[in-house]
């Protein structure tokens, strides 16, 4: 379990990082007011960086979310309550992002920002990219959302399973007994073992 938790956690920590380099932009469009041109050019010549970039570390990228995808799969297949919630949750959270992203984020960006006029300081931003520029800013903040929702999940199922496990330790058991504290699965049989009264 320990494995597998890390192995989310890592990934979506990766795909975090990644998301977050896009700060240099999305801070000028997204939580600036107003968004002037020199904003809008600053960000769209970010962009038109990234479509210049190296590919081969697009596939860096789709390795670690196959892997991160799949690793969640494999724990939600024990069919435990506990994998079914938060892992369940994950997956959701997980792909909202892996769907978004190549369907929406990465074709907007290639489509619009490969070429942009030259000489962009002085002029006017094109109302044509104003659109796309801040939908690409929403978008990284709809995905980094999910991506954290997801190591909340993964973190709160780590609690859980920390529980379980003291409640199951015969030492912690002994601790709770000789001062005097019941667990909740005794709590639970002295409940369902006492008289009921007459009505």
């Amino acid at each position: 379990m320990g494995v597998r938790a890390a192995i989310v956690v890592c990934a979506t920590s990766f795909l975090l990082g990644c998301l977050f380099t896009h700060w240099i932009a999305d801070s000028l469009t997204l939580w600036k007011s107003p968004v002037t041109d020199e904003h809008l050019w600053t960000a769209a010549r970010y962009y038109s960086v990234l479509t210049r970039g190296q590919g081969e570390f697009l596939y860096v990228v789709y390795t670690v979310i196959l892997l991160g995808g799949a690793t969640i799969f494999w724990s939600l297949s024990d069919g435990e309550a506990g994998n079914l919630m938060f892992d369940g949750g994950s997956i959701v959270l997980y792909f909202t992002t892996v769907i978004m992203y190549p369907y929406s984020v990465i074709p907007n960006v290639v489509a619009k920002f490969s070429q942009l006029p030259h000489n962009t300081a002085s002029e006017p931003f094109p109302h044509a990219l104003r659109s796309p520029t801040l939908e690409l800013a929403s978008n990284h903040l709809v995905c980094s959302v999910a991506l954290t929702g997801v190591l909340i999940l993964q973190a709160g199922r780590w609690w859980a399973e920390v529980s379980d496990a003291d409640d199951d330790d015969p030492a912690y058991l002994q601790e709770n007994a000789s001062e005097g504290i019941r667990t909740p699965a005794e709590d639970l049989v002295s409940t369902r073992s006492a008289p009921i009264p007459p009505s």
